[in-house]
């Protein structure tokens, strides 16, 4: 992203808070043509930068009660261990996010439950069943006073 300039970043910024925005609007706020504002859109939009608009949900309002955050250690370091453990993760509703990271373990999830009874059963019935887990860590979210996530 260091091509683009000021007006771009603010462009993305604006976006990035409200994905339904009007163009007029986002002009506006801008400080450019409505045309000029959406042949830059497009060109974000084509270049990858901009790579989807989506809904913001109340996760209270859609039946989620239980966040937490959940890392996870595996006995086995191999590609093909990794490849299973994410191919388990990406096919389970209640995991939104997983994210190989370093450090002391090699993955960190956002994991969304109805209730801590069905954090509990989804934790130990396809967490605690995947055959290389060494260890796992469970952080309760009990409030977000920041949350950007798009």
């Amino acid at each position: 992203m260091d091509d683009l300039d000021h007006r771009s970043d603010e462009i993305l910024r604006i976006l990035a808070r409200d994905g339904r925005i009007s163009n007029l609007e986002l002009a506006e706020k801008v400080g450019l043509s409505p045309s000029a504002c959406l042949r830059r859109v497009q060109d974000l939009e084509r270049r990858g930068i901009i790579t989807g608009y989506r809904a913001v949900l109340d996760p209270a309002k859609t039946g989620i009660g239980f966040i937490a955050y959940v890392t996870v250690g595996l006995s086995r370091h191999t590609k093909a261990a990794q490849a299973e453990f994410e191919r388990l993760m990406r096919a389970a509703p209640q995991v939104r996010e997983c994210h190989n990271v370093t450090g002391t373990v090699e993955y960190l999830l956002r994991i969304e439950a109805r209730d801590l009874a069905a954090y509990k059963q989804f934790h130990t019935e396809y967490l605690g069943a995947f055959p290389f887990l060494e260890r796992l860590t469970t952080l309760v979210v009990m409030a977000s006073p920041k949350d950007e996530r798009g």
